[in-house]
């Protein structure tokens, strides 16, 4: 295969097919962690909002059933990630575009809030149960971000650029690599790309890597080893020329991230975070740094007492 856009320029590019909304991206957020933390320094990272709920979709003749439908959903694909899910659904998103749109907004603010940003976003659905699904419960979702700027996001989000952003995004999601279309394979998630009125897009999340020797996909639900597997076979000798990076403490990992989940934790679930807030779901807790926890809307109504070492 030809090389891909980042032959000219750094060796590695990472563009990941996601949407803020989808639990199979949430369920992937700790290996993802890792895999970013892991090509530090090594590789260029860009995300592509691919739009899972549609403003265009037909709203639910019976919206009760379809949150129940819905919610046993997520509760099957937790099972398999074991990432939290909430105890109540409240609603289905009605669309993806408002927290997609903030969300790549919030990259003009650097990576560190945008990263902050996209999990507040998540989490909204996964933990609270109430998807950030219109321009109010955004910026409601996001009040308190360690670094953020609201207003600005939010005059950013409802901007030109951040518009056309979005819709280039979903249009390059619709334009599947030939490898994942029509895609063979075991496991619960393995991201063939799904089938649309006029085409394929990506499942989410999807990994393309390209560089100076070709690109590789790795869609769907994947372990670590097959993304550095598939970011080697792209760049040979990428992870020999430079040493592993250490494992972060579970202190380290709550100061750089604000909100854990057991599975980011050394080793999928070692040691607590200590001095963390813990925030229960339905499927195991959720930890919140302290100054994440200030406001959030997570822990409305709840006793924000922190985790003992």
């Amino acid at each position: 295969m030809p090389a891909g856009p980042a032959a000219a320029g750094e060796a590695l590019e990472v563009v990941e097919y996601t949407d803020p909304l989808c639990p199979w991206a949430w369920g992937s957020e700790p290996v993802l962690r890792r895999l970013r933390r892991a090509l530090a320094g090594r590789a260029r990272h860009r995300r592509v909002f691919g739009l899972l709920f549609e403003d265009e979709d037909d709203p639910a003749p019976d919206p009760a059933a379809e949150t129940a439908w819905y919610a046993a959903r997520l509760d099957g694909i937790a099972t398999h990630t074991g990432a939290p899910r909430a105890a109540e659904l409240r609603w289905v998103a009605a669309s993806s575009v408002p927290s997609s749109l903030a969300a790549a907004a919030a990259e003009l603010q650097g990576e560190q809030v945008a990263e902050r940003v996209l999990r507040r976003l998540r989490e909204t659905v996964f933990v609270l149960g109430e998807p950030a699904d219109t321009p109010a419960r955004v910026r409601a979702a996001l009040r308190g971000v360690p670094g953020l700027d609201l207003d600005r996001l939010c005059a950013d989000a409802d901007g030109p650029a951040a518009r056309a952003r979005i819709a280039r995004d979903r249009a390059e999601t619709r334009r599947p690599v030939p490898e994942v279309v029509g895609l063979r394979a075991d496991g619960p998630h393995p991201g063939a790309a799904k089938e649309t009125e006029d085409g394929h897009r990506y499942a989410l999340p999807t990994l393309v890597f390209h560089g100076p020797a070709g690109r590789r996909a790795v869609p769907g639900w994947r372990p670590l080893p097959a993304y550095l597997a598939a970011a080697e076979a792209v760049c040979p000798g990428l992870r020999a020329a430079v040493p592993e990076p250490s494992v972060p403490s579970a202190g380290e990992l709550l100061d750089r991230y604000r909100s854990l989940t057991v599975q980011d934790l050394p080793g999928g679930g070692g040691a607590r975070p200590s001095g963390a807030v813990e925030v229960p779901t339905a499927n195991g807790p959720l930890y919140l740094h302290p100054g994440e926890a200030a406001g959030s809307l997570l822990l409305a109504g709840r006793d924000p007492s922190p985790v003992r070492g």
